[in-house]
């Protein structure tokens, strides 16, 4: 983390999970300021109140900005001295994008717009922004306003040579904010059935620890322009389900509920396009995309030609590593969230 050392981050949407899990992660390090911009004033204040309980002698180190990244003007208030920025600011509930697909552009696309504006304009070293697998092939207004979103930051990448510009893509993080796992557990307490949408389909399945993971891994080897991912795992929503009914549900006294797919949904989702593999550099744990570096004149291209083909396919939720039941079991059980819901309920 020496990268980090005295150093100013701002954390757009840093009042959601992401945001937590990197003040878990920083602030007991040597940086030196951590500010949380957002639109929600309670969410801050809680947010404050938590740190300044949980971790009093680094609490000062968070600063509290309120804002929207649609109003170029509040971004660039909280920008001034910042080093780096995790772009994590979002609309990202499916159903609700699909009833408000304007809204989807505002923030989503838009707001990264201003985003990336205001840190060319204030010099910010670096900046990486966090999207979806539902971004690659999408099929549903948040996952088009994400697609979008990727290409204004690869757009705007080729603008500067003075701010590294990077995106993160990445499936579904277990335990997050409006995920499905914690509405699980509230309806195994209240006895009742746990509902699915469909017991086939696949989501590539990851822990908010390594969804910091790969930002910080974006950070330290991403190029401008450059799309990650990390090669997660998957299950099928039965088997997830399953999972935290055999972890909660000692009693066998929830069943699983089938009530069809929502709005905009996918039976599987993908990280790395076929037409993206073309040209991705396979890097162990994790898939780089780099930006396509051509200009506008064509002409050029038409007498040569690069007819060589990466031999990467798409990857996607259905040939990634399944895990079973045991395996999603244990995945799930090694999560900070997951152990503290276990202790509450007299379990471990």
């Amino acid at each position: 983390m020496n990268l980090f050392t005295n150093k100013t981050l701002l954390i757009t949407g840093g009042t959601g999970s992401f945001g937590n899990a990197v003040l878990n992660r920083f602030l007991k390090t040597d940086i030196g300021e951590i500010r949380i911009f957002s639109r929600d004033e309670k969410k801050q204040d809680d947010m404050r109140h938590e740190f300044q309980a949980k971790m009093p002698e680094a609490a000062d180190k968070i600063k509290f900005y309120i804002g929207d990244v649609r109003d170029l003007a509040s971004v660039k208030n909280a920008m001034h001295g910042v080093n780096y920025i995790f772009h994590a600011a979002a609309l990202k509930q499916v159903p609700s994008c699909e009833f408000f697909p304007l809204e989807a552009v505002r923030t989503n696309v838009i707001g990264t717009e201003n985003v990336l504006t205001a840190a060319i304009d204030e010099g910010v070293e670096s900046v990486i922004c966090l999207s979806t697998d539902k971004a690659a092939y999408p099929v549903n207004a948040m996952g088009t306003s994400k697609a979008m979103m990727e290409k204004v930051i690869v757009a705007k990448s080729r603008t500067t040579n003075k701010t590294k510009i990077c995106c993160t893509r990445y499936g579904n993080v277990m335990c997050s904010r409006g995920s499905v796992i914690p509405l699980w557990i509230d309806q195994i307490r209240a006895g009742q059935a746990i509902t699915i949408t469909e017991p086939s389909m696949t989501r590539f399945i990851m822990s908010l620890d390594e969804a910091v993971d790969l930002v910080l891994f974006a950070f330290e080897h991403g190029e401008p322009g450059d799309i990650l991912v990390q090669k997660a795992p998957a299950c099928t929503i039965e088997t997830q389900a399953k999972a935290v009914l055999e972890l909660f549900d000692r009693d066998h006294k929830s069943e699983i509920k089938v009530i069809g797919i929502r709005h905009g949904e996918k039976m599987y989702e993908t990280l790395l396009t076929n037409e993206e593999c073309t040209h991705a550099v396979d890097m162990g744990n994790f898939y780089r995309v780099p930006c396509d570096k051509r200009g506008l004149n064509y002409d050029k291209y038409f007498s040569e030609g690069n007819v060589d083909r990466n031999p990467l396919s798409e990857f996607n939720s259905n040939n990634t590593k399944l895990l079973d039941v045991e395996q999603t079991k244990e995945k799930i059980s090694s999560l900070a969230y997951i152990q503290n819901e276990l202790e509450k309920d007299g379990i471990i």
